[in-house]
């Protein structure tokens, strides 16, 4: 059998910490330890920067896979572990940026939506094909031959983590970043977190739901509209929770009802700075794990990743039922298209069709 390629997954702090160490030692988190049992000696881990989106090295395996807890890294144990040899070594500056080879791998091809590709970097290892795996050897190789020096950001590259306390414990999230106007508009994409709560709102009622709106935005405007106009905003919810849990749901930022039911409950997450509706989706978990919601998180297309990578923390994915398991991913771009082509199909349509544009936060374990 010939060797494998696969996905190691690094922040440019851990990197460095691998570096310090000796270069001798990679690991995995415990629950990938079913994948990192595939792993065999001569394998090659492709070494990626998740804040930056760069390729920066490639190890050999030297081991088969044991578990040691001796620390190597600050903020995580990766106990699943392989000895190994780092034949290839980019720096920050000339490490690859995966999207230069976007038109040479086929983990490009055939996607849902132009951002699909994340998905595969979201846990490792992850299995390359030969094709791929052979592809970005090479290119790591020839950016050692052919240096070719990128700027980069010093603080998506640290990460360094600030903490928040939650029902679920202390979460800790990464040093906001600085591509957004304190305005709250994203430059990329131009829509602000009122015009997604405006929609979301709107589609609940032209679906003949009853909708809510968080009780601290219910005087908010979008586009001179008030939301308030909105037909089916309703003014209390249903009492059928603890005074603890109705807090939470109050400030959630859009919910849809059918009657008592809460048929789905939506979460604005417009920054990257600002995690409290995931929090607040997971103290709803934590308070009533029992609780059968659709739940989404919808954010601008281009925090995507970054909405991966936190919804599958540890202290989110550990819930019961797990974060990633019960809420999904709306990015902004397939939620304005599909309402742009509705039109009058909304008659017939029930809430469902939400789950034909909603991602899986799911790592794939594949």
């Amino acid at each position: 059998m010939g060797r494998k390629y696969w996905l190691d997954l690094f922040t440019g702090k851990t990197w460095e910490e691998f570096l310090k160490n000796g270069g001798t030692v990679s690991g995995f988190r415990e629950r990938r330890r079913k994948m990192a049992e595939k792993i065999s000696p001569g394998d090659f881990l492709i070494c990626y920067l998740t804040g930056l989106s760069r390729l920066i090295g490639i190890l050999e395996v030297k081991s088969e896979c044991y578990f040691d807890e001796t620390p190597l890294w600050e903020d995580e144990v990766f106990p699943y572990r392989f000895k190994v040899e780092l034949l290839y070594k980019l720096d920050a500056k000339t490490a690859v940026p995966i999207m230069d080879l976007r038109d040479r791998l086929t983990i490009f091809k055939g996607l849902k939506s132009k951002n699909a590709w994340s998905g595969f970097f979201r846990g490792s290892p992850a299995e390359f094909n030969d094709q791929d795996g052979e592809t970005i050897v090479n290119a790591i190789k020839d950016g050692m031959i052919n240096p070719n020096a990128r700027e980069y950001d010093e603080r998506k590259y640290w990460r360094h983590p600030r903490t928040f306390e939650s029902e679920v414990g202390v979460v800790t999230i990464p040093e906001e970043e600085t591509d957004e106007v304190e305005a709250g508009i994203t430059q990329k994409t131009g829509a602000t977190h009122e015009e997604i709560q405006w929609l979301l709102l709107k589609l609940g009622s032209d679906l003949e739901l009853d909708v809510w709106v968080a009780r601290n935005d219910r005087n908010k405007t979008y586009n001179g509209k008030a939301f308030q106009e909105i037909p089916n905003l309703i003014g209390e919810l249903p009492r059928q929770f603890d005074e603890a849990t109705n807090r939470t749901i109050e400030l959630i930022d859009v919910l849809w009802l059918q009657g008592d039911a809460i048929v789905a409950a939506f979460e604005v997450e417009h920054t990257s700075a600002i995690y409290s509706g995931l929090l607040r989706m997971a103290d709803l978990v934590s308070m009533q794990p029992n609780i059968k919601l659709n739940l989404y998180l919808v954010a601008p297309d281009d925090r995507r990743e970054k909405v991966f990578n936190e919804i599958n923390r540890p202290t989110f994915a550990k819930l019961k039922p797990p974060l990633p398991k019960i809420c999904k991913f709306i990015p902004y771009s397939e939620l304005k298209k599909e309402i742009s082509q509705i039109g009058n199909r909304i008659r017939h349509m029930k809430p469902e069709f939400i789950e034909d544009i909603a991602e899986s936060c799911e790592v794939d374990e594949a």
